[in-house]
């Protein structure tokens, strides 16, 4: 195949020309407030026209090393975003979100989920059966894709269901904080871990089945000669140039057991700050601002599963944790401190006594469980 080139002097001429056009021949307006936000965004793009032609490739190469390149320079302007809020007091770093959306900036109203949890309501004639229609909106779709999503980066039905029925549970334990973590049982178990999650884990685990047994010969694009061979071709672009399978074998040694269990830990703490982030920060669920963070997420949780894996199973080979996997892992802890700085009260908000009860058993258990397999026996 032939050899990507990264058009590193394309780009550089490219960059100058717009750079001379906006200083020698247009107007500089009068608003600061205006230039501020260009000469931000400016130099954000800056940035990614040298990240992208730059930056070092990581262990992806397909649709084209530049994708993922992208995504790496836009982890590292996220993170440095998520610092600078981090450092603002709360009414300032909430007022600067209306800097990127002007509707942003105000209280949410307070909603609403648990209510009557009745699957077949008698009480209400025109249709018994509202409170499932109700359940039914933009989000199972979403939950049924993100599974199928997190699936292809782990890899492992395992660890996928310990990670899907562990977040039920930690929505059971802090329905105390956050009021849309109240549901009904049968959304918690039904709806959201055997239909979305457990469809969605099952529908990836067909596609890894497949893209493990799939030929991996790639032709050039030219060297095809029917006009539906180059179709296909080009289709598969989009495919992995090359497969590996994830042998996660957390009983191994104690190391394995610590890593994955760390990686478990890292992804619902993921998952939480998805919902306490747009808590403190005021947005909306439907918010783009909250879709766009979710997309960002897919396109660099893949690498970064890929390279703490290559990192765990290798160390002789990879001797450092990939770039990628580094900046999530800062991205997860940054998201989190900012919770804790914005809005103390909520996350200090006693837990029941009865699931502290329970998270202790299951913390005791796993500790005893980690001592008798790797020390005692």
């Amino acid at each position: 195949e032939v050899t990507q080139r990264a058009h590193t002097v394309t780009v550089l001429f490219i960059l100058t020309c717009a750079l001379v056009y906006v200083t020698l021949l247009e107007e500089t307006p009068q608003d600061t407030a205006y230039n501020t936000k260009r000469g931000i965004v400016a130099s954000i793009l800056v940035f990614l026209c040298f990240g992208v032609t730059q930056a070092k490739d990581g262990p992806f190469t397909r649709p084209h090393p530049a994708y993922w390149r992208f995504w790496l320079c836009v982890t590292v302007v996220y993170e440095l975003f998520l610092i600078f809020i981090l450092f603002q007091t709360v009414h300032d770093g909430r007022q600067f979100m209306k800097y990127i959306d002007p509707k942003l900036g105000v209280p949410l109203p307070e909603r609403d989920y648990g209510g009557n949890c009745l699957m077949y309501d008698p009480g209400n004639t025109t249709d018994p059966f509202h409170n499932i229609w109700d359940k039914m909106d933009g989000f199972v779709p979403a939950h049924f894709l993100g599974w199928y999503i997190k699936t292809l980066m782990i890899r492992d039905w395992w660890m996928c269901m310990i990670i899907s029925v562990m977040f039920e549970f930690l929505e059971y334990s802090l329905e105390h904080q956050l009021p849309n973590f109240s549901e009904c049982w049968w959304d918690h178990w039904i709806m959201d871990v055997l239909l979305c999650n457990g469809l969605g884990i099952y529908c990836g685990m067909k596609t890894l089945a497949w893209l493990s047994m799939k030929p991996y010969q790639w032709q050039g694009l030219w060297n095809i000669p029917t006009y539906k061979g180059k179709i296909k071709r080009i289709a598969f672009q989009f495919t992995p140039y090359s497969w590996v399978k994830f042998e996660w074998k957390p009983a191994s040694t104690v190391q394995r057991w610590l890593a994955v269990l760390g990686i478990i830990f890292m992804f619902l703490l993921a998952e939480l700050n998805t919902f306490y982030l747009k808590f403190v920060l005021w947005m909306p669920p439907e918010h783009y601002l909250v879709l766009l963070r979710l997309v960002f997420f897919v396109n660099v949780g893949g690498v970064a599963m890929r390279e703490i894996y290559d990192f765990m199973d290798d160390p002789k080979f990879h001797k450092k944790l990939g770039q990628q996997a580094w900046l999530v892992a800062a991205i997860t802890v940054t998201e989190f401190l900012i919770v804790v700085k914005y809005d103390p009260n909520t996350i200090m908000l006693p837990i029941p006594f009865s699931v502290m009860q329970c998270w202790f058993l299951g913390i005791v258990l796993i500790a005893t469980w980690t001592v008798w397999r790797f020390f005692i026996r």
